[in-house]
């Protein structure tokens, strides 16, 4: 509550007491920074061998800068797309983003090696404290890791190395295993667009009395009767540009749908920006960066019937009314695509009206419960990098 109210009242949320990686705090790489007695994440690997490191940013508003000192990561998927394998020393993944690299174990293991996670975009002298660390511990090492981490990018008064970087990451068309819309049978760059959105996030504006973000100058908030039923009671090729002209990086989410990534740029979207877009191996993800003072443009093929949710990942905009839905409508009067609603459903709101009674169900005992219905997950060396604001 006392968040949500410095939100409502125009205050920012600060900045985090640290970056945790797989909920632990960091390495003690400095001991002026760094406190004694911290948790801390280790990966134990073996010489010659490659891992598979998924590496996902859950924070709530920090874009970071993601890199294994001494070692390159060869980037292989981003949101279930299949990416064009390239070697990056360093990775900025911004909020609601994930990527998995093929890490190869091929040095010589003198000492442990330094795994980091650090803000991007900051005033880096007062967010080195933030930082989040792990070690990367070699069977074979011969001491713990020391000295200073792997530099970052040296970029904070120029995001151009970002964006750049940004777009070398594209769709691997040719990969052989199953991906969305492989390109054999769907070339998006040659579908013809017939829905466009222009986006544009602008700074904080108060709304009665509280400050409130906004999407075309429009402010989200929740309505009191769910808007699907609203919509229950009474497809195409689209286009979005999103126009950040804010001043800090924010990421968009779009709920169902896995969308082509196809430009971005500084400056204001015109219509001769399509010149520009990539009509061939835009990367297919459902997160997506847009740079202050900048632009992304995505397509998207609406073949997912529902109401969709498209929002800030970053949680003060989103929580402020940075969000809005998408209404994909079927003509065809089917269930094949969406089942009608369930006769239990809850109405509330304008549809309360409608509320029947429900029937009630009692919890089994444990007693009754079926052996062997315990769900086991292999999730090997899951990265979570999460900027918790206390």
């Amino acid at each position: 509550m006392d968040l949500r109210k410095d939100l409502d009242d125009g205050k920012s949320l600060g900045m985090p007491d640290g970056v945790l990686i797989n909920g632990k705090g960091p390495y003690r790489y400095n001991t002026t920074l760094v406190p004694d007695g911290i948790s801390y994440e280790t990966l134990n690997v073996h010489p010659g061998k490659t891992y598979r490191i998924r590496v996902h940013n859950v924070g709530i508003s920090t874009s970071l800068n993601f890199r294994i000192q001494n070692h390159n990561m060869l980037l292989v998927e981003t949101e279930g797309s299949y990416t064009v394998q390239q070697n990056y020393t360093n990775l900025d993944i911004h909020v609601g983003q994930s990527y998995s690299f093929l890490v190869t174990m091929d040095q010589n293991a003198s000492s442990d090696y330094y795994v980091v996670a650090s803000a991007r975009f900051v005033n880096e002298s007062l967010w080195q404290r933030v930082t989040g660390v792990a070690v990367l511990h070699y069977s074979n090492s011969k001491g713990k890791a020391s000295g200073a981490l792997p530099d970052p990018p040296n970029d904070l008064f120029d995001k151009t190395f970002s964006m750049n970087q940004a777009r070398t990451i594209r769709w691997n068309v040719s990969a052989g295993a199953a991906r969305p819309n492989p390109q054999g049978s769907f070339k998006y760059g040659q579908i013809t667009v017939t829905q466009v959105y222009l986006l544009k996030n602008k700074p904080p504006v108060v709304i009665n009395g509280k400050h409130r973000t906004t999407l075309n100058g429009i402010s989200y908030a929740p309505p009191t009767t769910p808007i699907r039923l609203a919509d229950q009671f009474d497809e195409g090729f689209m286009e979005i540009i999103f126009q950040n002209n804010d001043t800090k990086v924010m990421t968009y989410h779009f709920d169902g749908y896995a969308f082509f990534v196809v430009g971005m740029d500084y400056g204001e979207w015109t219509e001769s920006s399509r010149g520009t877009y990539n009509k061939w191996d835009g990367v297919a993800r459902c997160t997506t960066q847009v740079y202050p003072g900048a632009w992304t443009a995505i397509l998207v093929s609406l073949d997912n019937v529902g109401v969709w949710n498209l929002r800030a990942e970053n949680l003060d905009a989103w929580y402020l009314g940075q969000e809005t839905y998408v209404n994909v409508v079927n003509p065809e009067q089917t269930n094949k695509t969406e089942l009608a609603p369930p006769d239990n459903v809850l109405y509330c709101g304008r549809l309360q009206s409608k509320q029947r009674p429900q029937a009630i169900h009692h919890k089994a005992s444990s007693a009754s419960r079926p052996l062997g219905s315990k769900m086991v997950v292999d999730l090997l060396l899951l990265f979570a990098a999460a900027a918790i604001f206390l």
